[in-house]
């Protein structure tokens, strides 16, 4: 109830006129509802990144078990400049500590995952050179944040580019396309396991047993020569 300024009789909150006395009343704006325009680019990255949180380490906090999000909003801070985005070499540990198309793959970047997964084993299947998994990793732990800059800033500009969409609707459509796959947590436990059990296989049965020439096989060599 709201009271009349001429008569003070109480008035019902939604009335345009004194019930009493016809006095004209004023009736209060409704809040305002924040429209697309008004999120902030840092709301959109929050919502799409997601809730999911990770290890991390500050020379203020030291180490902590905090939001994923403070990590990239860190990091995106840093790409996003006022001039406009911009290449900047940060250090991404799951990328390049665990098999990198697995960090690929948690964060929906499919096509990177594709790529890091069939690239490297095949360059190490027709080189021969075990470095070359190696090289893979440091070039992921270097790119990661950088790619998965593009990867937020590209979904997000085609959501807010479909038309005829609410808020309700644009929100749950960035919460479906952003976040993680939380399976690909297991998928990793299971393939390390695998790898594991290869190791320790190999090492209990030891090197393979290459036959040694006898003598008498090489004088038979050297006869048939």
């Amino acid at each position: 109830m709201k009271s009349c300024p001429i008569c003070a009789q109480d008035v019902p909150e939604e009335s345009k006129f004194c019930l009493h006395c016809g006095q004209t009343l004023a009736i209060a704006d409704p809040e305002p509802v924040p429209s697309q325009s008004e999120v902030s680019q840092t709301q959109l990255w929050e919502a799409f990144v997601g809730p999911s949180k990770s290890l991390q380490f500050s020379m203020k906090n030291g180490w902590g078990w905090r939001p994923a999000f403070e990590y990239y909003k860190k990091k995106f801070e840093q790409i996003d400049t006022p001039s406009g985005p911009q290449f900047v070499l940060t250090w991404n540990w799951p990328a390049a500590l665990f098999d990198s198309f697995l960090w690929f793959l948690y964060r929906k970047m499919y096509l990177f995952a594709l790529l890091y997964a069939v690239f490297p084993a095949l360059a190490i299947f027709l080189t021969g050179d075990m470095s070359v998994g190696l090289v893979s990793r440091m070039l992921a732990g270097g790119s990661a944040n950088y790619l998965y800059y593009w990867h937020v800033k590209d979904k997000l500009q085609r959501i807010l580019a479909i038309p005829h969409m609410d808020m309700e609707a644009r929100t749950r459509l960035v919460q479906e396309e952003g976040g993680v796959q939380p399976y690909v947590l297991w998928l990793g436990v299971a393939l390390h396991v695998i790898m594991i059990g290869l190791l320790v296989s190999a090492i209990q049965e030891g090197p393979p047993d290459f036959p040694v020439p006898t003598e008498e096989g090489s004088s038979s060599r050297r006869r048939a020569m």
